[in-house]
């Protein structure tokens, strides 16, 4: 145990003071932000396993990129950020990893809700929450209702997601209520995402080159952009940069 204080003093907490100084939002150019932004967090795993140290703890690292994360979003006044937080094929992992992952996710809300709260964050869920433990959809009902008036930042949380379950769930929807011939627009009004705009920039870090059943109707016109940093090392300048990035492409979508 004196390893793990150790390295949590001189890692993590040790670099929070330098890692929250906020860079100007002024640097970003206002006019074209990307409304949504979307995050596949991925290398938590690999990031514990470089330092020899359990998955576990790489999860848990990967909470405070969140946490400043989410601040930098509200500060640039982002309208929506959805975060692949736990993905349907994840039940493939380990029980005790996927313990792990549930009990992470409940002590971060319980934490975390009253910063929400005063950030003027709203939360949404995307998934099938049904699945998860009896205890995490409660905290998360609880979240939800007590987030829900606020008008800021929409954290919207992928839980037990997976697009093409998405898509499957959409069409069966539309044929319950008799649809035989159905549009893009009733199909993108029968998502889990059917009241926020679709994601403008989409970022995955640990430099994988693939987009995971992730949103994969609403990121048809996504600017994608791939970091190598892995998730508990992504912080406020790193997203910065994906932003810059972003604003320096030319949108056409499909046209000239």
């Amino acid at each position: 145990m004196t390893t793990r204080t150790g390295f949590w003093k001189n890692s993590i907490f040790s670099r929070n003071k330098k890692s929250l100084d906020k860079a100007p939002a002024e640097v970003l150019d206002s006019s074209s932000l990307p409304k949504h932004i979307a995050i596949i967090m991925d290398g938590n795993g690999r990031w514990a396993k470089k330092r020899n140290l359990p998955r576990a703890i790489g999860h848990n690292a990967g909470v405070e990129s969140v946490r400043e994360i989410v601040r930098a979003c509200a500060d640039f006044k982002i309208e929506v950020l959805t975060l692949y937080s736990f993905s349907t094929e994840n039940w493939r992992r380990p029980k005790e990893e996927i313990s792990d992952l549930m009990g992470i996710l409940g002590r971060a809300l319980e934490k975390e809700t009253p910063e929400l709260a005063k950030n003027n964050v709203r939360l949404k869920i995307s998934g099938k929450i049904e699945a998860l433990p009896a205890h995490l959809q409660k905290s998360l009902a609880r979240s939800v209702e007590f987030l829900g008036k606020n008008t800021g930042l929409i954290l919207n949380l992928a839980l037990n997601y997976g697009s093409r379950q998405e898509i499957t769930d959409a069409v069966n929807k539309l044929i319950s209520q008799g649809k035989k011939i159905v549009s893009e627009k009733d199909i993108s009004d029968s998502l889990y995402s059917a009241d926020i705009p679709d994601p403008d920039l989409l970022i995955r870090t640990s430099g994988e080159n693939r987009v995971s059943n992730f949103l994969l109707w609403q990121i048809a016109y996504a600017e994608i952009y791939v970091t190598p940093v892995l998730w508990p090392d992504f912080r406020r300048e790193d997203l910065l940069a994906a932003i810059r990035d972003f604003q320096s492409r030319q949108r056409r979508f499909g046209g000239l």
